[in-house]
């Protein structure tokens, strides 16, 4: 799929994060077979569940839009990945099996079909992630597409905001096999490196994930859970967060606490929506990233 800029704007410019991924963007990967260009879209924190009308009185409406966005796309990606938080937090085992059912059905609302869940801890950290596993499946998997290596990895079932010893051994031996010129793209909840760890802004034993992939020349991770975009390079490695569909929060030590940001009447969805992401090679063939970010209602397409 060969995307001009006209088109590109008109991908973009929707309620969620699209990331075009092209063989020759990766060093090294130009002549390897299997590689296509293609897009996904990546949502993230939706909260489904979640209600108070000072934070955001359309509660019920925002995931829904998005939907409606994607769907409306000229050209539609080829699969949808969710970065975790799919249902706001309850400790009752029925409420939250409520909750997951009503956000798989919303989603089924999606003409693409081929759609990658993660969890978040809204949505695991209370059972470990079986209410979770009940409907979407595993929480940390591999897939390929086009011959880019996806890794979801679970950061959230543990109640210790931890991957996990076992969950590091599976990845180590996930990465073995592979090329050092892989394309590898990282999908997680929480991000792997010590944002703001008092406000759960972190993974305890991320640095350990970090270093299993650093031998790896061409990795991008991306997470949600800080309802907002954030970029970090760890190394050589990339971290990009995305907004979420329900809530903004604040920037990272910007508040003594971290709390929901009330609802803006004057601007409204304000700080709601995701970013795009369109990966170029820069000099010495090295991964060059170009970033835009829409609201949860823009439908222009354009920089902000």
């Amino acid at each position: 799929m060969n995307l001009d800029r006209r088109d590109f704007f008109k991908l973009v410019g929707i309620s969620s994060a699209v990331f075009v991924l092209s063989p020759d963007h990766f060093a090294g990967a130009m002549d390897k077979p299997g590689q296509e260009d293609f897009s996904f879209v990546q949502m993230s924190d939706s909260h489904w569940g979640f209600n108070d009308p000072k934070i955001n009185p359309d509660s019920q409406g925002t995931l829904k839009k998005a939907i409606e966005y994607v769907n409306s796309l000229e050209t539609q990606p080829d699969f949808i990945v969710f970065t975790g938080d799919l249902t706001h937090s309850t400790e009752d085992p029925k409420e939250r099996r409520k909750r997951m059912a009503e956000f798989r059905d919303i989603v089924s609302e999606l003409k693409v079909k081929n759609i990658k869940f993660l969890p978040g801890e809204h949505d695991a950290s209370f059972d470990n992630g079986q209410a979770f596993q009940e409907f979407f499946g595993k929480t940390h998997y591999v897939f390929d597409h086009k011959g880019v290596h996806f890794i979801a990895i679970d950061n959230v079932s543990e109640k210790t905001s931890t991957i996990g010893d076992a969950q590091l051994q599976w990845l180590s031996e996930i990465l073995k096999p592979l090329d050092k010129e892989s394309p590898i793209v990282v999908l997680t909840h929480r991000p792997l490196f010590d944002l703001l760890p008092k406000w759960d802004w972190w993974t305890q034993d991320g640095a350990k994930a970090i270093e299993l992939l650093m031998p790896f020349k061409n990795v991008v991770v991306l997470y949600g859970h800080i309802h907002q975009e954030n970029q970090h390079v760890a190394g050589h490695i990339p971290l990009y967060s995305a907004k979420g569909l329900m809530y903004p929060l604040p920037a990272p030590g910007s508040l003594p606490k971290r709390i929901q940001l009330p609802w803006d009447a004057a601007d409204p969805y304000k700080g709601l929506g995701f970013r795009s992401v369109a990966k170029g090679t820069g000099k010495a063939g090295y991964p060059e990233y170009q970033l835009t970010g829409f609201s949860v209602v823009n439908k222009g397409g354009g920089y902000r």
